[in-house]
């Protein structure tokens, strides 16, 4: 809500600056966003009348204009290039010398003594942008009004120094969309005397009525309109009413509209001006129907369903209730009989519906919040007697209002326990505290034993329950009142577990590895979570912000693939990104809590995407794909010092042979593995990347760091080659050494594999090869085992017994042989 402080004090006038003006409303709850004059400062610049006008002897698009600006003297010789420039009308004149507000460049323009093409120039003629008073290119020469005095400043004239408010409103505050209202709020802070405006009745000279019926009553309470004929098609919106209107952030279009505009913005009522002539018939005012259509004012054309309220004549749609008018029956420079409309909508029939369609509007940000259904008739006479004044003629004529009350809103009484606004306030208060700060603010109220009743005046609507009128109080009070009272409940830091680390400990774990962290939406398309997920029944959003985003994820791979898809678009050759974030689980066990849903289960995953180039562009390396086992490594690494097992697996996301199950302490945390083939193509990748997800509480969890004295005797190692077949993995190969380690294994490492090559076309090799040992379907593993022990160094007996116990298990458990050779 923007408005000039100059309006404000013509209603209401305290005796504070501008800056104290802004603090005590932002202390009542009406935040200041912004506060600047109209204009910025600029100096020399006065009003200039233009007395003669002459073609430039070299350019086409110049005139040399004499100027008089009230110094007595001689006419001033100002070259000109705006298109209005004409005698006989008066504009602003920046003198030699003037200093003008900062150009494009952020530099103050300064008018020296000049020539254009060979004539001197002794000033320049102003434009409205050039003071900074708009935007528009196109205009020309700011014009004066005809009475303005000659010489003039013209911060002065215009009053450029008046204070341009910008209030951010909360929802609850409706009744403060208008500068009436907000003087209203500072009469009561202030105790200033509040101007009340007056609705003196405008005769009806004749009997005209359009024929109104209203079918929809709980979408309308209150109609009423008057017929007005005879007005002057050529009239011109007055100068003040246009600047009024400019500093409340609104361009003048024609007088009819601007009238409607400025009593929407001084009185917070938003009405409609119709065509009258091109009404057919009389107006129904109703729900739409299914399919109808409508061009609205600013040209664009939607189609309607039945949750819209209208306003239709006997052909058609005209208006969207409460929010925008229709092009069929706008105003326009041919009007001279019009149909004035002021109503009651009702807030929850007219909510949603600008956003929905697309058309948001002031009209529309009012209505939906609450405006006062009792003045429609009083605001009526106001708009009437500005529509005579302004584009009346002697024949101007009005007939009587027609005013049908249905459905109006009935104020429910609220009460206020004094003791109770004192301990939700968190100071103390009498009942004549309560009781004089809901008297300044005029509302209605009965006096108790240690409580208030309110009845809640017709433009209230926010005031329904206990903590509104608690909230009143607190902003009569001032919040810069409000004792700073420390909290009294003891307050104890919670040391985090020894065993588990932090989320942010996660993230700097995958930083230090190359990976990137994204934040993005937890709604996604549902055809993420059918491909990706092969989830069919996702959690749906009740009202998505988007079509494309309305369901829940239940994984984060989707999330992850889109910034891939985005980063390559951009061209960017290697991505490694992270996220750490929500999925979205049906579950019949989870109950409603302060932090959880009935039915949805919500757990943290952290996941990881990485593609192109295992390492950044270098001469000491050649350029290799990521692949599975580099982000294997990322997720070990991840989980260190604890050790995971992998096993194969299948995903919906992930290819069918190149995708495994993460184990932690065997029970499954999460997946890693490449994109599945056909979602490839599908997201045209040139390239498949490599994905983990897993559950964030497993990743949390770490081993306690416990002493162990240093080896006081060397380790000693041991190469063990063994050959076993193709489906044995290494998964199989550890868990044998495992359960055949004795007390001197410290570790064993798979640190080769080989394989014979396969067999040329034509060829067959149904006999070992003599020189690897190897049959088809073989393959041949090297391990390193190291040996140790803590009392004292091993001897060759007990390290050939070690040894030959591991070959042993692995014979057992997986058919191994050593290897000959």
């Amino acid at each position: 809500m923007q408005f000039p402080e100059s309006w404000l004090r013509e209603f209401c006038n305290p005796p504070l600056t501008t800056v104290e003006l802004a603090q005590t409303l932002t202390m009542a709850g009406l935040e200041v966003e912004a506060l600047r004059p109209v204009a910025p400062p600029c100096t020399r610049v006065v009003v200039g009348h233009i007395k003669a006008v002459a073609q430039h002897p070299e350019a086409d698009r110049l005139r040399v204009c004499q100027v008089d600006v009230g110094q007595g003297g001689a006419l001033l010789n100002i070259v000109c290039g705006a298109p209005n420039a004409r005698v006989g009308i008066k504009v602003p004149c920046a003198l030699v010398g003037a200093e003008l507000p900062a150009g494009d460049d952020g530099q103050p323009v300064r008018i020296e003594l000049g020539q254009l093409r060979g004539v001197p120039s002794q000033g320049m003629l102003c434009s409205a942008r050039e003071l900074r008073l708009s935007e528009e290119h196109g205009g020309g020469l700011l014009e004066l009004d005809a009475s303005a005095p000659l010489g003039q400043d013209i911060r002065v004239h215009l009053d450029l120094d008046d204070m341009l408010f910008t209030l951010k409103l909360t929802p609850n505050l409706a009744h403060c969309l208008s500068v009436h209202g907000i003087a209203r709020e500072v009469s009561a802070l202030t105790g200033a005397a509040l101007q009340q405006p007056s609705f003196p009745a405008v005769a009806a000279r004749i009997a005209d009525k359009l024929p109104v019926q209203v079918s929809a009553t709980d979408l309308c309470g209150r109609f009423s309109g008057r017929i007005v004929r005879h007005l002057n098609p050529h009239a011109t919106t007055p100068q003040w009413m246009r600047e009024r209107l400019a500093r409340c952030g609104q361009r003048s279009v024609a007088p009819l509209v601007d009238i409607s505009n400025y009593v929407m913005f001084e009185l917070g009522r938003p009405s409609h001006i119709f065509d009258l002539d091109k009404i057919c018939g009389g107006l129904h005012v109703r729900w739409s129907k299914p399919g109808e259509q409508l061009t609205l004012l600013d040209g664009n054309r939607i189609t309607l369903d039945d949750k819209v309220g209208v306003i239709a004549d006997d052909e058609q749609v005209e208006s969207l209730a409460g929010i925008m008018g229709g092009n069929a029956t706008a105003v326009s420079e041919q009007t001279r009989h019009i149909y004035i409309e002021a109503a009651f909508w009702w807030p929850k029939a007219v909510a949603g519906r600008s956003r929905r369609l697309n058309c948001a509007t002031d009209a529309g940000h009012r209505f939906e919040r609450g405006v006062d259904p009792s003045l429609t008739v009083e605001h009526i006479e106001r708009i009437t007697a500005l529509v005579s004044a302004i584009c009346g003629t002697p024949q101007t004529a009005c007939g009587p209002i027609d005013d049908q009350c249905l459905n109006l809103p009935v104020p429910q009484p609220v009460t206020l326990r004094v003791a109770r606004a004192a301990k939700v306030i968190g100071m103390p208060l009498t009942q004549q505290q309560c009781a004089d700060a809901l008297q300044r603010l005029a509302l209605p109220m009965v006096q108790g034993d240690g409580q208030l009743t309110v009845t809640p005046p017709a433009h209230r609507f926010d005031l329904t329950i206990e903590e509104d009128l608690i909230e009143e109080v607190a902003r009569m009070v001032g919040y810069d009142k409000l004792p700073a009272t420390p909290p009294l409940a003891p307050m104890a830091p919670q040391l985090a577990a020894e065993a588990r680390r932090s989320p942010f400990a996660v993230r700097r774990a995958l930083a230090g590895a190359g990976y990137q962290e994204t934040i993005n939406f937890s709604f996604v398309p549902e055809r993420w979570e059918l491909e990706l997920a092969a989830n069919p029944q996702p959690i749906r959003l009740l009202n998505p912000i988007a079509s494309q985003m309305s369901v829940m994820r239940s994984t984060l791979f989707g999330s992850l693939l889109q910034v891939l898809r985005f980063n390559l678009d951009r061209k960017a050759a290697r991505v490694r990104v992270f996220e750490l974030g929500r999925v979205f689980l049906r579950a019949d066990d989870i109950k409603n809590t302060d932090t959880t849903v009935a039915g949805i289960h919500q757990p943290l995953r952290v996941a990881g995407l990485a593609y192109g180039p295992g390492d950044i562009l270098q001469w000491g390396r050649k350029e290799q794909a990521i692949d599975f086992f580099d982000v294997k490594g990322d997720v070990q690494a991840l989980l260190a010092p604890l050790s995971a097992d992998f096993e194969a697996a299948s995903h919906p996301a992930l290819h069918p042979g190149r995708c495994a199950r993460v184990l932690l302490n065997g029970r499954a945390i999460g997946f890693v593995g490449e994109l599945h083939p056909q979602w490839r193509q599908s997201w045209e990748l040139p390239q498949a990347p490599v994905l983990f997800e897993l559950e964030l509480d497993a990743v949390l969890q770490r081993e306690v760091a416990r002493f162990r004295p240093v080896a006081r005797h060397q380790a000693v190692e041991r190469d063990l080659a063994v050959v076993v077949a193709e489906r044995v993995t290494h998964a199989d190969i550890m868990a044998a050494v495992q359960r055949a380690a004795p007390d001197t294994m410290r570790s064993a490492v798979l640190y080769d594999i080989y394989r014979p090559k396969a067999p040329r076309a034509g060829e067959h090799a149904a006999e070992p090869a003599p020189a690897t040992g190897l049959a088809p379907g073989e393959k041949s593993l090297a391990l390193r085992l190291t040996l140790a022990s803590d009392e004292a160094t091993l001897t060759e007996t007990r390290i050939d017994t070690a040894v030959q116990a591991v070959a042993d298990q692995l014979a057992r458990c997986t058919g191994a042989r050593l290897r000959a050779g």
